[in-house]
């Protein structure tokens, strides 16, 4: 609602700048259309690309010995709705048994690669990858290619070896996500794991309207 004494300045116009970074952040995280028109082209091409090779609640139901065991040297997660709630920069609790497990299993082979923190276009300067860091203790890979775009070089350069040989998570639900990630992964050769969303709780009321029904 504008105020009657509302000065259209220079100062409004940085105000309503900032205002629309945000919610294009928002919506540009959560319903990645150019994701999704990316994902729609390779779907009509090899339809197997967008189908998960596991699917499991949340990564707390994740073998990760057996995964360790069958010679996978690397896992790499999704932020938002994977490891975190959405837009959070910590971990959601109850995955922290399971981190931990991994983490003790993989070593420092973990990383971040997500489309909000570390991506450019929604976390210039990095500082996001740097706090989620800090909180969680685990590496946030940098790039400037937004998921399902783009190779695996980045991911394989951190890792230090095939990306056939590392393990992708991310989560799933009927929005656009299955679409991009497990594209991504399947075509770059990743093991990928679909986790349910953790929370849908701290989505702005905006990107809520249009998700699409989960039940």
């Amino acid at each position: 609602m504008r105020d009657k004494d509302f000065d259209l300045s220079v100062h409004s116009g940085i105000k309503t700048n900032m205002w629309w970074t945000e919610l294009k952040a928002a919506l540009g995280q959560r319903i990645n259309v150019e994701g999704l028109v990316s994902s729609l082209g390779f779907f009509s091409k090899d339809k197997h690309l967008a189908i998960p090779h596991v699917s499991v609640k949340d990564i707390s139901y994740i073998d990760w010995v057996e995964l360790k065991r069958r010679g996978f040297e690397g896992v790499v997660f999704d932020k938002d709705n994977t490891i975190t709630v959405p837009y959070s920069l910590n971990l959601w609790s109850p995955l922290a048994s399971s981190i931990d497990q991994c983490k003790s299993l993989f070593g420092n082979n973990i990383a971040v690669y997500s489309n909000s923190a570390g991506l450019d276009e929604y976390d210039p300067g990095g500082r996001k990858a740097r706090i989620l860091e800090r909180v969680i203790g685990i590496k946030v890979i940098k790039h400037g290619v937004k998921k399902p775009a783009g190779t695996a070089d980045e991911i394989e350069k951190q890792f230090g070896c095939e990306s056939s040989r590392l393990i992708m998570i991310h989560f799933g639900s009927f929005n656009f996500s299955p679409f991009t990630d497990i594209v991504y992964g399947n075509r770059n050769g990743f093991l990928t794991i679909l986790t349910a969303p953790l929370s849908c709780a701290e989505e702005p009321l905006i990107v809520q309207q249009v998700r699409f029904p989960e039940d």
